[in-house]
């Protein structure tokens, strides 16, 4: 059985948020990456405890569950009718994709430590 911790820590929610790119459009929260590298030096803790708590508890926000999907088109296509044309980008809170990027983190270990994929 594979025992996930509900406890997020500061040192872990430092380091999702420090691999977030620079260069990403804004969230539903209108807050950039950028901004949000520099300000985790001041909340990290309270952040790391709020996160927790959502994740220990099962909560889920609404905001967290709410997302724009912008539709670009693809540069140097020759044709704008095909699907393939466009890119879609997905714009999100950022605290959710902190915690999705976590998620994701436990997921990959646990498939790693009890080679689910071999």
């Amino acid at each position: 059985m594979f025992n996930i911790s509900p406890t997020i820590l500061t040192k872990e929610i430092n380091k999702l948020i420090r691999s977030l790119l620079n260069k990403k459009a804004l969230g539903l929260d209108s807050i950039l990456n950028k901004v949000f590298k520099v300000a985790i030096l001041v909340i990290v803790k309270d952040l790391a405890e709020a996160a927790s708590h959502y994740f220990a508890s099962g909560i889920i926000l609404k905001s967290f569950k709410e997302f724009i999907t912008v539709v670009l088109y693809k540069k140097g296509k020759k044709d704008y009718s095909l699907l393939g044309s466009y890119r879609l980008i997905a714009l999100k809170n950022m605290l959710a994709k902190v915690l999705e990027k976590h998620v994701a983190n436990i997921i990959s270990k646990a498939v790693e430590e009890y080679r689910l994929l071999l």
